[in-house]
């Protein structure tokens, strides 16, 4: 969902679940989540949100400040990673031991490799049998250009570093990838179906091409 503040057009993702109240949460690469109860009108989301809207605007501001440039990973237990779109000290990812910030990052990566495949092979299940295909191999790799890939001979790859992104930002990559099981082009046919399965995908494609950068190692 996008909203207007003060000319400046941002990006709201609304996530509804059984809650009484709207909520409203900034995390630390800017991405806006409002939580809502089951049933809430777009219009009274909206009104939450332009209520608000100094205090967004201002936490905004404040964060592209802070991210002129990615910051240097901290390889130590109170070093902050991501993890399904949301910050968490080292230690609560990973074993720290008395390791080195080498051997952290190694198993940093070995981390966020295992709970990809986790989730993909979770995931990848519901959407494939929605759409009716099926990949013949699933793999996660390490690419610095791709977040996922799927060649002529129906074998589809996802980008480890997916899984510092919120879940369904790798929901949509699997979608996209699936897709392309029936529609190897980018073309009107393969949009279509893709915009069938989640219409809110051009979200997801924002969010990849605007925090992309921040999801590293």
């Amino acid at each position: 969902m996008q909203i207007q503040l003060q000319g400046e057009m941002i990006q709201i993702h609304v996530q509804y679940a059984k809650r009484k109240k709207i909520s409203l949460h900034i995390d630390a690469i800017g991405l806006i989540t409002v939580k809502a109860p089951k049933g809430t009108s777009e219009e009274l989301i909206v009104g939450a949100v332009e209520r608000h809207g100094e205090w967004i605007l201002d936490k905004l501001r404040q964060g592209r400040e802070a991210r002129q440039a990615p910051k240097a990973k901290e390889y130590q237990e109170e070093g902050k990673f991501l993890y399904l779109g949301k910050e968490y000290p080292l230690h609560e990812l990973i074993n720290v031991g008395e390791w080195d910030a080498e051997k952290l990052k190694l198993e940093l990566k070995k981390f966020y490799f295992a709970s990809l495949k986790k989730i993909v092979a979770e995931r990848i299940t519901v959407y494939q049998n929605q759409l009716r295909v099926k990949p013949k191999t699933i793999e996660v790799v390490e690419s610095r250009t791709k977040w996922g890939s799927c060649s002529a001979d129906k074998k589809l790859t996802f980008n480890y570093r997916l899984a510092m992104a919120p879940a369904q930002v790798i929901d949509y990559v699997i979608i996209h990838e699936l897709c392309h099981l029936l529609h190897m082009n980018h073309d009107r046919s393969f949009w279509r179906r893709l915009g069938s399965v989640m219409p809110d995908y051009k979200e997801k494609e924002e969010f990849l091409a605007r925090f992309g950068q921040f999801m590293t190692l």
